[in-house]
């Protein structure tokens, strides 16, 4: 009885290895060698793969190009004491301007309307937050659990409707309604009680313009929480109900954590447009109430700025507006992703 002398380990090395064969009979083996990045396509063929969508995009960049973002040029004049009037072309007298450093900074730090109008702009952001941002959410989950589609679109339709009424008609209805003229004043009188008037009354004020952005634009932001819930699967909610779930636990395990990522980004947009809480809806109501009850940031701009005829401390002050309102936009989105969200972009 003879055995091999070869080592078992030489007669495996000698072994070539076995090719994989495809299912269709060809040999599959190891990726040829080619360049790093020979699975990337090139940019003029990407460019003629997308150019259709390419150029369905040309007329939204040219709009914020000229509309966004060359006027942000004009910021220059915050640095300078600007003269519309030293030319006849108000862009070339940016160029024959004094420069004054940041003067208007220091007179806009120093001016207590200023103050006063950053506080009332935080109040009436905070009662907006609290109060409004909530109501589209609440409005989405009730629609949502109308089973019958007729009701579902008669109840979308008369909530999405006043999003298309102008402010001047929004405060006017509001005038017919609280005003001291209106309907509920006038049936109290004619019942013995004494009227009243809300819509002059500074104590109130911030709570009926957030009432009166609630009815404008609830319904209106109830289209994107529904377009969230339209893409979860049912599924779950039958699953959930065969092993015994009700429908608040359903609501609370199922549909809450569907609107969580868009719930995240819309929070994070709205913080950083704390400093924009309506600017025609306040400067129709101005005189009614008062400066004191309805100077925000908007308003203070405009009347230094369009009225006054003070270019450079309005943009200053629309400039310090800008600067917070990206800073608030960058913590907002850094708080998302501490919480595992998207937020506004990717990490």
């Amino acid at each position: 009885m003879s055995h091999s002398t070869v080592p078992r380990s030489t007669t495996e090395a000698k072994t070539p290895p076995k090719t994989p064969v495809a299912s269709g009979g060809a040999a599959v083996g190891p990726p040829a060698h080619g360049p790093k990045n020979s699975g990337k396509l090139s940019l003029k063929i990407r460019f003629k793969r997308d150019r259709v969508l390419i150029l369905m995009t040309v007329p939204v960049v040219l709009l914020l190009l000229v509309f966004s973002y060359i006027p942000i040029l004009g910021n220059v004049v915050a640095f300078q004491d600007y003269d519309p009037y030293l030319s006849d072309n108000g862009f070339v007298a940016m160029f024959q301007s004094p420069w004054i450093g940041f003067e208007q900074f220091q007179r806009i730090f120093a001016d207590s309307a200023f103050w006063h109008a950053v506080q009332n702009t935080l109040v009436l952001f905070s009662l907006q937050l609290a109060l409004y941002f909530p109501v589209p959410i609440l409005l989405a989950l009730l629609i949502n659990s109308v089973v019958r589609p007729r009701v579902r679109a008669v109840a979308q339709a008369v909530m999405y409707l006043p999003h298309f009424f102008s402010w001047v008609l929004v405060v006017t209805v509001f005038m017919q309604i609280f005003g001291g003229a209106g309907i509920i004043a006038q049936t109290l009188r004619q019942h013995g009680y004494e009227g009243f008037d809300l819509m002059t009354n500074p104590e109130v004020f911030k709570y009926l313009v957030t009432a009166q952005s609630v009815w404008k634009d609830a319904g209106w932001g109830v289209i994107v929480f529904l377009a969230a819930l339209s893409s979860v699967s049912t599924d779950l909610y039958e699953a959930s109900a065969m092993d015994g779930a009700g429908r608040w636990r359903r609501m609370w395990h199922i549909t809450l954590p569907a609107l969580r990522p868009v719930i995240a980004l819309l929070l994070v947009l709205r913080v950083g447009d704390a400093l924009t809480v309506g600017f025609e809806q306040l400067l129709l109501q101005r005189q009614s109430v008062g400066v004191h009850a309805s100077e925000v940031l908007d308003t203070y701009v405009w009347w230094n700025g369009i009225r006054n005829q003070d270019f450079s401390y309005a943009a200053a002050a629309g400039l310090i507006k800008g600067v917070v309102g990206l800073a608030l936009v960058l913590i907002a989105n850094k708080v998302a992703h501490l919480m595992g969200e998207q937020g506004v972009y990717k990490k």
